[in-house]
């Protein structure tokens, strides 16, 4: 049975170390946690058009970027996904048998409204200045807030309400959560000989003869910190003639490492732990195909 392990984590990027599985399996993950891992987004957003006169002045929504540019910019924005709380609008208890034009409630949708006022001298509206009609912990989160949505001046305004519904990233990139998402074999270093390793030593970098234990080093993170030192011995450089292979990477059988950042839409972890239940649930479907057909 595949083993995890955390190795870094943070509230965007996270390392797991996987144990007792191969490369296939491993891509499995990479490539449900692009594609497959559910998400909330934006979909669908109406403007308001017209014009409002507020305090002596006449404001029109003629802001200088087409509704289309500002729709896709609302669409890449992180949405906070509550996995357990929201549905998919087609598996939605309440919306599941309507025709999809009539689906929308509040346990498959997540509504965002938009009214403000540009200035002179011009005003950068942001997500900050979207707020849910809902329950303040679903606004956007406070780290997402400053990113700009359009740029209004004096007379300017924009209106609009976004709904957001739960999607994969196999049907849109903006239902994607992840990037960077990355595997590489595990590696351990060995020191093969110790008289040309001091040509290492001597470029006095991180690594130190010390911290190979009986001539391997096997920490996670000061291999990853070897990698960067033979850079410096390595092909292409004068030391490469005499260092050879005196410390070369060995790969661990079985182990791999997988890393990759969220969008902030949810933690690192939960994303994994999506992909690896959708990953799972799809197994389970092809088990059963397989014992049907035989």
């Amino acid at each position: 049975m595949v083993k995890t392990k955390i190795i870094e984590e943070s509230d965007e990027k996270i390392r797991i170390l996987l144990t007792d599985t191969d490369r296939a399996f491993v891509n499995a993950i990479r490539r449900t946690l692009m594609s497959e891992t559910p998400k909330m987004a934006i979909d669908k957003v109406r403007f308001e058009m017209g014009t409002v006169e507020q305090d002596g002045e006449v404001w029109e929504t003629n802001g200088p970027l087409p509704d289309e540019m500002i729709a896709q910019r609302l669409a890449m924005i992180p949405i906070p996904t509550v996995h357990d709380e929201f549905h998919f609008q087609d598996k939605c208890p309440e919306c599941a048998e309507l025709v999809e034009k009539d689906r929308g409630c509040p346990l498959c949708t997540m509504i965002y409204t938009c009214k403000e006022f540009g200035s002179d001298g011009g005003r950068i509206i942001t997500a900050g200045d979207m707020s849910y009609l809902g329950e303040d912990r679903l606004n956007i989160p406070e780290k997402y807030r400053s990113i700009p949505i359009t740029k209004l001046s004096k007379g300017q305004m924009v209106e609009f309400y976004a709904t957001a519904i739960m999607g994969r990233g196999s049907e849109h990139a903006k239902w994607s959560p992840v990037s960077g998402v990355t595997f590489t074999p595990r590696r351990v270093g060995v020191l093969n000989n110790k008289t040309k390793a001091k040509i290492l030593w001597g470029l006095k970098l991180t690594i130190k003869a010390k911290d190979f234990d009986g001539d391997r080093l096997e920490d996670l993170d000061m291999v990853e910190q070897l990698i960067d030192d033979l850079n410096h011995v390595g092909p292409g450089t004068e030391e490469s003639r005499e260092f050879k292979d005196a410390i070369t990477l060995e790969e661990v059988p079985g182990e791999f490492i997988l890393s990759f950042e969220t969008d902030g839409s949810m933690t690192p972890k939960v994303a994994f732990e999506q992909a690896i239940a959708q990953l799972s649930e799809r197994f389970g479907e092809l088990e059963e195909d397989i014992v049907a057909v035989f």
